[in-house]
């Protein structure tokens, strides 16, 4: 028995070294692909969303199954992950060196060089000058251009119209994006004075395109699309990069900081965001497990995009988690990710879209993506056509004012908007349904908005209105108003000044200063209104009469008394 005992040792022995030795192989191999082609694939098994929730606050998870989580290591990363000691598959990727160049604008089904690309971003607007102009978000770590067209009718005009926003290839590897965003472009152009669909998108929205948000992570190895990687030239993951509370240390990148300039300015109404590496809509949250308070329009435009991709595609495409949608937290979880930044901390509405199950599409099947896609393309951008559309202004000099709108019952966490400064308009899309809306601005009286009914696939136009506030606490009696019987039960006499003939707008505060009730009215000195005041409670009130004329404003108090 002992000398059976000491052979088992042995063996052991001997197999642990061995295991060791080729576990030290397996992880120089690792580090030696990384160091080469910037990146390597790896998956572990998967335990639990604990586990991916972990890792995700460390590394790029870039998909997850029951089985296994796929993890894109860096240069930054690759010693950290190899130090948990993890067992962990490398993943085959494809070798993209013979992959061609594109030669001509009309030739989609080849990636263009990157001189090529910026040729062609130029192209456009040179081609239909005014229709499109191009712009710049900034420059990467390497200095390439991060371009940017925008399409509209009227396109050199900051128009009362609502903002949509394209973006591709945030992560370099994932290309098919990139074409299909150059190809929309190009679509939208062409197809102006002949298309009734195109027409319509392009004459009532203002239509931003960023084909290309990571040129370095894409043009890696130089001018062409060859062993493009994940991350930017300083290996970060910048879809992991955007401001959020949950990793306020991370070093933001000089693109992210770059790109949250341009969504600060834009404010976006609607965006979506395209990647590969899995066939599905994916929208807010990532990184919140409970629901967006328009979980059910973000469902269904998701689901509207799938279907209508379903069409036009053979079976199994784009049939990932719900048959093509998913809640991204459901299907898992990330930090810093573009989509929750720009829903939470700018109002904006954006969705994922990942487009081919194969990081870098093969350009053979280019052309296929495009047709299953453009469809759903254009009917997502229809999307901010629909909702309650509708500006905030002053009741007194017409000038737009910087309003929140807040559906009373319905919005949480962020999800209310605001109206546009210099334009004084808003847009808020919607599921199917009824709506109260509070409309609030700073030195306004707020405007409640009851029953506003939304139905799909249309509009409702809302202009409103907001009285400047003058809080009438602690103010006094203006010699020349005179309100009798006072104290009242259900209703007074009001008599007027000859200031205050014309149009005037009357309006009722308590004591606290908040509004009771406003009403317009056309007065005369000669002829005394009657106030009804029986569906207040018994209290002391403020009446305030504004005339929209000459703005002369009188007040006066008084007591409202119940038996």
């Amino acid at each position: 028995m002992k000398n059976h005992s000491w052979i088992i040792l042995i063996f052991s022995f001997f197999l642990t070294l061995t295991c060791f030795g080729q576990n030290e192989q397996k992880d120089k191999m690792l580090r030696e692909t990384v160091a080469k082609d910037g990146q390597a694939r790896i998956t572990i098994p998967y335990k639990d969303r604990k586990q991916v929730e972990y890792f995700s606050r460390f590394l790029s998870v870039s998909n997850v199954n029951h089985e296994r989580i796929e993890i894109v290591l860096s240069p930054l990363t690759v010693e950290w992950f190899l130090a948990q000691k993890i067992s962990y598959e490398t993943v085959k990727t494809f070798d993209h060196r013979s992959f061609t160049v594109i030669n001509r604008l009309a030739d989609w089904e080849s990636y263009p060089s990157y001189s090529q690309y910026d040729s062609i971003m130029h192209s456009f607007p040179e081609l239909y000058p005014s229709l499109c102009l191009i712009d710049t978000i900034g420059k990467s770590i390497n200095g390439r251009l991060i371009l940017v067209l925008k399409i509209s009718d009227n396109v050199s005009a900051d128009e009362d119209e609502p903002e949509t926003f394209y973006t591709s290839s945030i992560h370099g590897d994932e290309t098919a994006g990139f074409i299909l965003m150059l190809r929309l472009a190009d679509y939208l152009l062409k197809n102006y004075n002949s298309n009734a669909r195109i027409r319509n998108l392009v004459d009532n929205l203002e239509i931003w395109i960023n084909p290309l948000s990571n040129p370095d992570g894409t043009y890696r190895t130089g001018n062409t699309v060859t062993t493009p990687v994940r991350f930017n030239a300083a290996g970060y993951d910048l879809n992991r990069n955007f401001p959020d509370p949950e990793t306020p240390n991370t070093i933001k990148q000089k693109e992210t900081l770059d790109m949250v300039k341009f969504l600060r300015e834009h404010r976006f109404n609607l965006s979506a965001n395209f990647h590969s590496g899995a066939e599905v809509v994916n929208y807010p949250w990532d990184s919140r497990w409970w629901l967006h308070a328009d979980d059910e329009w973000f469902y269904d435009i998701s689901r509207k995009y799938a279907d209508t991709v379903h069409l036009h595609s053979p079976a199994g495409y784009m049939n990932f988690m719900d048959n093509g949608v998913t809640n991204g937290y459901s299907w898992y979880s990330i930090n810093g990710g573009r989509q929750d930044f720009v829903t939470w901390e700018l109002q904006g509405r954006e969705v994922t879209i990942e487009v081919h199950d194969e990081y870098v599409t093969p350009e053979v099947q280019l052309n296929s993506i495009w047709e299953y896609n453009y469809r759903s393309l254009l009917a997502y951008l229809e999307n901010a056509l629909y909702g309650i559309h509708g500006t905030i202004k002053d009741s007194e000099t017409g000038n737009p004012v910087p309003a929140r709108i807040f559906i009373s019952g319905h919005d949480k966490d962020s999800s209310h908007i605001y109206s546009d400064s210099l334009s004084g308009s808003f847009y808020r899309m919607l599921a199917q349904g009824t709506y109260d809306l509070n409309i609030s601005a700073k030195g306004y009286v707020g405007k409640q908005i009851g029953d506003v009914i939304v139905t799909e696939g249309q509009t409702v136009s809302l202009n409103v209105e907001l009285d400047p506030f003058i809080n009438p606490v602690d103010t006094t009696d203006t010699p020349g108003l005179i309100i009798y019987p006072d104290p009242v039960e259900n209703s007074f006499t009001l008599v007027l000044p000859a200031r205050q003939s014309g149009r005037i707008n009357i309006v009722i505060f308590n004591s606290m200063g908040v509004k009771m009730a406003d009403f317009p009215e056309e007065a005369s000195e000669d002829h005394p209104l009657n106030i009804n005041v029986s569906g207040l409670p018994g209290g002391i009130y403020i009446l305030q009469v504004r005339n929209k004329t000459s703005k002369a404003t009188d007040r006066a108090r008084f007591v409202v008394v119940r038996k």
